[in-house]
This record gives C-alpha cells, structure tokens and sequence, in this order.
C-alpha cells in the first residue's frame, strides 16, 4: 500500500511549514499536499482536527475508489503530531524511537 511522512516545523506551539513524502498516486500527493496546507498555521491541539473528512471536503472530494487517500493523509498527520509531542516532552527518546 501507500505510504506517507509528513515534516512539521514548529515555532511557538505553531505549525509554521509542513511538508510530505510519499511513494502514492496523484490523488495521495493532492491530499498529503491539503493536509500539510490546512496545517500550516494551526496549534496541535486544532492540527489534530484534520480528518479525512475535513480533508475530502477542503478538496472538494474525491472519487469513491479514493477517498482512502485523505485517511492514509488525516492519520499520518495525526501520528507526526503524536511523534512530535513525544518528542518534546522526553527529548532523549529521539534517537531511540521506532522508524
């Protein structure tokens, strides 16, 4: 299946940039490109908001056969921002963590 990460740069409790990678389709890289867009100003705390629906409805939606791409979008932003706070809160654990 598809595969996706996504980059965040925070300053202030802010996303200020948020980018992606992703070995998908066409209509994987147009919602990984919508979930870092909706990103991009927001706390985490409002991040964590981003569904696949808000993500399919910011797009105008997409065909039934890919609506699965705004999800694989929604969780990976959900699961970076989850790294993140890991992160931050026992620094030492970085290096460490699962890849």
């Amino acid at each position: 299946g598809d595969t996706m990460t996504i980059f965040l740069k925070m300053k202030d409790n802010k996303i200020v940039d948020a980018r992606f990678v992703t070995d998908g389709c066409m209509t994987t890289i147009v919602a990984g490109s919508m979930a870092c867009e909706l990103a991009i100003g927001r706390t985490i705390k409002d991040a964590y908001k981003i569904s696949d629906e808000v993500i399919l409805e910011s797009l105008d939606g997409l065909p039934e056969e890919s609506t699965h791409c705004a999800l694989l979008a929604s969780n990976t932003l959900k699961e970076t921002l989850a790294d993140y706070l890991s992160c931050k809160n026992e620094p030492w654990r970085r290096p460490y963590r699962k890849k």
